[in-house]
């Protein structure tokens, strides 16, 4: 069994920051990239950030600049620093982590958490 735990979501005022954490716990094959992709109410479900195994990036362009990823490759964990929040950016938050082989690749999601900013 592969579980995503994720943890840091809340209520924050407009303009305050909150972290988000991601753990990977059980049996999973290398990690190619882990992010979290959010979905806001009657919203398609969109990707805010991700980060591959190198470090490499990338982001939703309503979240550059104030949003950073970052990924501990041995704990398998990944963390999403969000700054200067909005209501814009109130939705669930999932975690996503890609991990595989040469072979085959698995696609894994976390439960959500709920972000909410307040005007």
């Amino acid at each position: 069994q592969v579980h995503l735990v994720e943890s840091g979501g809340g209520l924050v005022q407009s303009g305050g920051s909150l972290r988000l954490s991601c753990a990977a716990s059980g049996t999973i094959s290398s990690i190619k990239s882990m992010g979290w992709y959010r979905q806001a109410p009657g919203k398609q479900r969109e990707l805010a950030a991700i980060i591959n195994s190198a470090g490499s990036t990338n982001y939703q362009d309503s979240v550059k600049g104030r949003f950073t990823i970052s990924m501990d490759n041995a704990k398998k964990t990944v963390t999403l620093q969000m700054n200067s929040l909005q209501p814009e950016d109130t939705a669930v938050y999932l975690c996503y982590a890609l991990g595989g082989s040469s072979a085959w690749v698995t696609a894994y999601w976390g439960q959500g958490t709920q972000v909410t900013v307040s005007p």
